[in-house]
């Protein structure tokens, strides 16, 4: 039978969860889901006096820091990976009264969290609003005979957030006369033309705004010349 690798010298208390059937060498009882070696010998949580600890498993580290800090005693729990060689960390054993607290204040900050992704989504979507009627009404300068309608159409598409569309690029923020023209020319593309169903027949997208081209224009400059309805 292989030995049981010797644990890293962890510092503070430290509790094995073992790989084999272990006992307690002081009451004999087991096996043993968690043990503390003393001398080298396996002794249960009761027999050394940790008993009254709970288990935490690793994952949350907000709460095992408060936890830890809030306990009185705790302990380092490992077990040994055989593919890596190592102890490697489990959790930690807390005082149940202080991992009640720790939960507590991890809640409060949870609350206050989401309480702050609410604000920032409300002011985000009313920065968005604002923005998407400052791009529209843009297309309407530069383009007085494009509908109102369809403007806004045009400006919702190019402007939402993450899109990475021309809208949200640096010029589209900025509302450059470049950006707010390539929207629109983009939209009047997919819309007046039949450039959407020469990619679906197989036309090579350059190819296909190549035969397109004439159209699209056609369609700007008939809004650039055009009165504002």
């Amino acid at each position: 039978m292989r030995p049981t690798p010797t644990p890293p010298p962890w510092t503070g208390l430290l509790v094995i969860q073992p790989l084999r059937r272990r006992h307690c060498a002081r009451c004999r009882r087991g096996p043993l889901p968690l043990l503390v070696l003393e001398e080298g010998a396996p002794r249960c949580l009761d027999c050394a006096d940790l008993g009254h600890l709970v288990f935490l498993p690793r994952g949350d580290t907000a709460l095992t820091r408060r936890s830890r800090e809030a306990s009185a005693l705790s302990a380092v729990v490992v077990r040994f990976d055989r593919r890596h060689g190592r102890y490697e960390r489990q959790g930690v054993l807390v005082e149940e009264e202080a991992l009640a607290r720790a939960e507590e204040r991890c809640l409060a900050d949870a609350e206050a969290r989401h309480r702050r992704r609410v604000r920032d989504a409300r002011r985000r979507a009313a920065q968005d609003v604002r923005f998407a009627e400052a791009f529209a009404l843009e297309i309407r300068r530069l383009f007085p005979g494009c509908p109102a309608d369809r403007a806004q159409v045009i400006a919702a598409h190019a402007s939402v957030r993450g899109s990475g569309r021309v809208g949200r690029s640096t010029a589209g923020r900025a509302l450059s006369p470049e950006a707010v023209t390539a929207a629109v020319r983009a939209s009047v593309r997919h819309t007046e033309t039949p450039y959407d169903k020469l990619l679906m027949d197989g036309v090579p997208r350059a190819e296909a705004r190549r035969r397109i081209a004439n159209g699209v224009e056609a369609v700007l400059r008939e809004w650039q010349l055009r009165k504002a309805a």
